[in-house]
């Protein structure tokens, strides 16, 4: 594909605008929901619809866009879906529609397969790492710039703001999409048939990443995008703290973004930047019931950040770059659905276990699921490293 770079700089606004009108709203969800009388378990629920509503509709979506050779309509889909997520909440505060509204969000969510693999187009093979690394900034950049003003202006204008900010912006993502390019393809493609789809789910590396990444998600969803915000609130924390919490923890998670493919993969490799991102959150999150001043949560929450952003690009690249053009959006459909099951059963079981103790419960239960990561890392590092050396006997007898 012939692509400039005003076709970069369109899919980088359009993705900016997605992720804006997904998360505007996402600091303060929990503190709100806190608000309107919640309960731990409600909120988890909430929380949780996100990634439930990914995990069924990602895997379909990633086949039928790959039959039909179109990603940009199911962008624009995408984008549509997550202004009326927001607009939703507006209309009413009842708590049983707050759960739908945020599950729509999940709808729109589900479409970010189709983000991905147009972005990968846009580069060469060799390149997929380095465009994922970049689509993962680009996602951080719209979740920080919607975030950052969320606590700012809930505090000086109320909670209905950031629903208002996210729909428009919605609206403003839709208009850019005229200009998204997308190069048609007049070959007939036959459906993708089972035996195939068994196929590319069964590919080693594929299910070995997209379990880390249910666990990575997990650790997410307990505490930036779960119950951090609460816990700054019980330290004392403003609303506006908590946009505070949201920059501190996603700035350096972009800047981890960046350096982890042109840096760091390339001087100690996959498994041993994916056991140090593992350990790191791990320590930050299981610790984060001793931390007594909002000052040290934030310290905590950066590092968690930087951790969390040398896995997750890595964990996306490495999901398709072993995978045929034709088949990647639907290995990265069956990525994306699967892990969306750490964006679903992380919160769940967190707020089950805020509800029945406090919420040191949870965070010591996300600290047991990076640590889990860690031992898996080692178990697989150790795999690979045997079956190259199996392979490489036979030829050092030759």
């Amino acid at each position: 594909m012939n692509v400039t770079k005003v076709d970069h700089i369109i899919f980088i606004l359009v993705t900016v605008m997605y992720w804006f009108t997904i998360y505007s709203y996402v600091p303060i969800l929990t503190a709100y929901l806190d608000f309107l009388g919640a309960t731990y378990m409600f909120i988890g629920i909430v929380v949780g619809s996100y990634g439930l509503l990914q995990m069924l509709i990602r895997l379909p979506l990633g086949i039928y866009s790959d039959v039909i050779k179109r990603r940009r309509p199911f962008i624009i889909l995408g984008i549509a879906i997550g202004s009326m997520s927001c607009f939703g909440f507006i209309l009413t505060d009842h708590l049983g529609w707050t759960l739908l509204f945020r599950a729509l969000a999940g709808v729109s969510a589900s479409t970010w397969v189709a983000f991905t693999v147009l972005y990968a187009s846009y580069f060469s093979r060799e390149e997929i790492t380095k465009a994922m690394g970049w689509i993962s900034v680009t996602m951080v950049l719209g979740q920080l710039v919607s975030m950052v003003f969320s606590g700012i202006v809930v505090d000086k204008f109320g909670w209905m703001v950031p629903f208002w900010i996210g729909g428009i912006a919605g609206i403003v993502g839709l208009v850019l999409c005229f200009w998204l390019k997308e190069e048609k393809e007049n070959v007939s493609r036959e459906p993708i048939k089972i035996i195939e789809l068994v196929a590319i789910i069964k590919e080693p590396v594929l299910i070995k990443v997209t379990f880390l990444s249910v666990l990575a998600y997990s650790i997410i969803f307990i505490t930036i995008f779960g119950f951090s915000p609460n816990y700054a609130l019980e330290l004392g924390a403003s609303t506006v703290g908590l946009s505070y919490l949201v920059i501190i923890f996603v700035v350096p998670h972009a800047l981890a973004a960046i350096i982890v493919g042109k840096w760091l993969i390339p001087r100690i490799g996959n498994w041993a930047t994916l056991f140090l991102g593992f350990l790191v959150s791990a320590l930050m999150t299981g610790t984060i019931p001793f931390i007594t001043s909002f000052g040290l949560l934030l310290l905590t929450q950066a590092v968690n950040g930087f951790a969390l952003g040398l896995v997750l690009p890595l964990l996306l690249g490495m999901s398709i770059e072993s995978v045929a053009d034709e088949k990647r959006a639907t290995a990265m459909g069956f990525y994306q659905a699967v892990y969306a099951v750490g964006m679903f059963v992380g919160p769940l079981v967190a707020g089950i276990l805020n509800s029945a103790y406090d919420l040191a419960a949870g965070f010591y239960f996300g600290g047991v699921i990076g640590m889990v990561g860690v031992l898996l890392v080692v178990v697989w590092k150790r795999t690979e490293e045997s079956n190259l050396n199996r392979k490489a006997e036979p030829a050092a007898l030759d």
